[in-house]
């Protein structure tokens, strides 16, 4: 994780806090840099194996720029006391949402991975034998529009990774650790971009 600036003195606190309450944009980006490690601590409290540290730096960032946007000196609270609380409302909000979302099973949860180390999630055990003409025609309608969606919703390095994937560029599909092999990148990193575009793609489908 990057070098974050020491505190502000008292006295520059003061200064600038002065300065953003009558509406210096400058001001209230110092105070943000500023307090950036008092987020860095508080932020990795949380820290977890499956969670990325930069993910949470920058919900923690979020509750600091609320902070300041809010802080009121007059109330006879220290701006480093109120931006914690804030920046640790904003972390557990944020934790306990994506708890409660995790509850909801959808078909497209991972439940392992296969010999090969790909990720396979619920629709890929579930039997195709009752398929019925409307789903036939859902899927078909879908894979009519999936070539839009791709164009206009994925990244350069999103189309790359779900094209060497899934083999939409003619050739035939790929695991990911070829696909990680080949782009010089790891299979984690893969897995990643690979989750993220087939969100972009579900709700655009959807």
């Amino acid at each position: 994780m990057e070098a974050f600036k020491n505190p502000l003195t008292p006295e520059e606190e003061k200064k600038y806090i002065a300065l953003c309450l009558s509406g210096d944009k400058a001001a209230r980006s110092i105070l943000i840099e500023y307090n950036l490690r008092l987020v860095a601590h508080i932020s990795r409290k949380y820290n977890s194996a499956v969670r990325d540290p930069e993910d949470l730096l920058s919900i923690g960032t979020i509750g600091l720029i609320k902070a300041i946007d809010s802080y009121k000196p007059d109330k006879g609270c220290k701006l480093s006391g109120y931006a914690a609380k804030c920046i640790e409302n904003e972390l557990l909000m944020t934790l306990r949402h994506e708890k409660k979302k995790a509850r909801e099973v959808s078909i497209y949860d991972p439940i392992g991975t296969d010999k090969e180390g790909n990720e396979i999630v619920i629709l890929d055990i579930i039997g195709s034998e009752n398929v019925n003409v409307l789903d036939k025609m859902i899927q078909d309608d879908h894979l009519c529009l999936l070539p839009s969606c791709i164009s206009s919703l994925l990244s350069s390095r999103e189309r790359e990774i779900i094209c060497m994937r899934y083999g939409l560029d003619g050739q035939s599909p790929l695991t990911q650790k070829e696909v990680a092999r080949m782009l010089g990148i790891s299979r984690s990193y893969v897995s990643r971009i690979e989750k993220k575009a087939l969100g972009k793609l579900r709700g655009c489908l959807d």
